[in-house]
């Protein structure tokens, strides 16, 4: 069965994090994606170069291009006029600064789906700025309702804006965009950014401010941590379980399974009870293994699961699977190895290929290598 992005050609501007992972889902997906790498040394030559810094490359393939020079500016230019999608990482006015302004780039390729992905909004105060994930979070109100009362707000490392508000929803917008191409025959600029990303993202623990499920302080509401029974308990030995029993027939089954009175059912709903039940369960749970805990919850309907590590999860065999399964037109999922361990790509890998297979293109014909980078070669006119 064909993937349902088979035959869309991506371009993506090397970069790290949210741009690589927008490249990735679309890969895994099908699209033939490749990597635009700076020039190195030893790309494009018999000596392969180590693998670049990003880990997300997994189905892709690289070319070396010097951007700065104008036959690999050109080069690219020429490509571009070849393909769907390009992925831009950079910082507003890189690309004009380029001389790959959105608007030459569709005047070469009317088809063309330019997604532009930053941190910041392209307008307002930060727009210039640098910035990472916890940056995005922070100016976006969410990180502000992140972490325990009793300390700072607490980023969830850099999944929400690089991940989830960066580099998925980038994806989602270029969908979008070719979803509309198949009716308007045009491409079109898909901006996206992560404040913004990260704030749709938290779109309910925004709106429930104005409620009582998220109207207390940070790390005293149901779902950030003031809730004993949605909450991460440490267990005998080490390890962790978590407990999200929010509704009253799973608490039910949470205190039968920890051995508890069904007076907590009515205590519960008292918040000034939440402290004692909290410490109550702290020292319920110290009484037994996490594995322990597993083995009286497995199959029930308690929510109360192991926190499972990493680690052991690769040393189980754990099945990395695809996000999204497609019955007619599933995507690729990791194979063997891949969900653990990342090759790498290194600059040049696989990139003469592609091109030969999307334009025919051949070294030393279409194009040839100069000081590490692929570079247009000119063609005599007959």
């Amino acid at each position: 069965m064909r993937p349902p992005l088979e035959n869309v050609r991506v371009v993506e501007l090397a970069g790290l994090a949210p741009a690589p992972y927008a490249g990735l889902l679309l890969a895994d997906y099908g699209a033939s994606v490749l990597r635009i790498d700076r020039p190195h040394p030893l790309a494009h030559s018999s000596t392969i170069p180590a693998a670049t810094a990003d880990l997300l490359s997994r189905r892709k393939s690289s070319i070396a291009v010097d951007l700065k020079a104008s036959a690999g500016l050109a080069l690219l230019v020429d490509i571009l006029c070849h393909v769907d999608v390009l992925i831009d990482p950079f910082r507003p006015g890189v690309l004009e600064s380029l001389s790959l302004s959105p608007a030459f780039l569709l005047q070469k390729n009317p088809r063309l789906i330019i997604a532009r992905l930053t941190g910041f909004r392209r307008d307002g105060k930060y727009a210039n700025m640098a910035g990472h994930d916890i940056n995005y979070l922070a100016v976006s109100g969410i990180l502000s309702q992140l972490g325990r009362s009793e300390g700072p707000p607490y980023p969830p490392a850099n999944i929400l804006a690089d991940f989830a508000g960066g580099g998925l929803l980038c994806a989602f917008g270029v969908l979008l965009a070719l979803l509309e191409r198949t009716n308007s025959g045009k491409g079109q600029v898909v901006e996206s950014n992560m404040v913004d990303g990260a704030n749709s993202l938290g779109s309910m623990m925004r709106l429930a401010r104005k409620t009582k499920t998220w109207n207390q302080p940070r790390g005293s509401n149901l779902l950030d941590g003031g809730c004993p029974w949605y909450d991460v308990y440490e267990c005998k030995n080490g390890g962790y379980v978590a407990v999200g029993a929010l509704e009253p027939q799973f608490f039910r089954q949470l205190i039968k399974g920890l051995g508890l009175p069904d007076i907590l059912l009515v205590r519960r709903e008292q918040r000034h009870n939440w402290p004692d039940i909290r410490n109550l369960f702290q020292r319920r749970f110290m009484e037994r293994t996490r594995d322990e805990w597993q083995s009286i919850f497995d199959g029930t309907d308690a929510c109360c699961t192991p926190v499972l590590m990493q680690q052991e999860l690769e040393d189980d065999g754990y099945e990395q699977r695809a996000p999204v399964n497609l019955q007619a037109s599933p995507g690729h999922a990791p194979d063997g190895d891949e969900g653990w361990r990342s090759a790498g790509l290194p600059p040049g890998a696989g990139g003469a290929a592609t091109l030969d297979q999307w334009l025919g293109w051949k070294h030393g014909r279409e194009f040839d290598v100069l000081d590490g980078g692929l570079i247009k070669k000119d063609i005599p006119k007959l």
